[in-house]
């Protein structure tokens, strides 16, 4: 069974302050607003790996 986006923010969960994520999936990205950062989609997977986010840059709308 496939979950679709809206079902998937529901479920994650920022891995550093636990808080809501915006899920990106036209550039393969999840992003944190309140930790300003940038979890990857590889390959169709998130990669909720602290370690892996890049910063979110504050002139970034999307």
């Amino acid at each position: 069974m496939a979950l679709n986006v809206s079902e998937l923010e529901e479920l994650l969960a920022c891995p550093k302050c636990k808080g809501d994520l915006e899920i990106h999936e036209s550039i393969d990205e999840i992003h944190c607003r309140a930790c300003r950062l940038i979890f990857p989609i590889r390959d169709g997977l998130p990669v909720m790996l602290v370690d892996e986010a890049a910063p979110l840059p504050a002139d970034r709308r999307s």
